[in-house]
């Protein structure tokens, strides 16, 4: 999937679809991620509360 940066006041944002959002099991409005760059590689993943494992 190849997607297009724009500028957004002070930033860069990349929008998810949906269906990206669907196969991590992420909920917008409650979970929060985790961003890592790796060998020019960003990694998205979720982030899990003790309570969720």
């Amino acid at each position: 999937m190849v997607r297009k940066l724009f500028e957004a006041g002070n930033g860069w944002p990349l929008f998810l679809q949906k269906v990206i959002i669907e196969l991590l099991k992420i909920n917008p409005e409650k979970d929060t991620v985790e961003m890592q760059i790796e060998n020019d590689i960003l990694k998205i993943k979720k982030v899990y509360k003790k309570e969720d494992n």
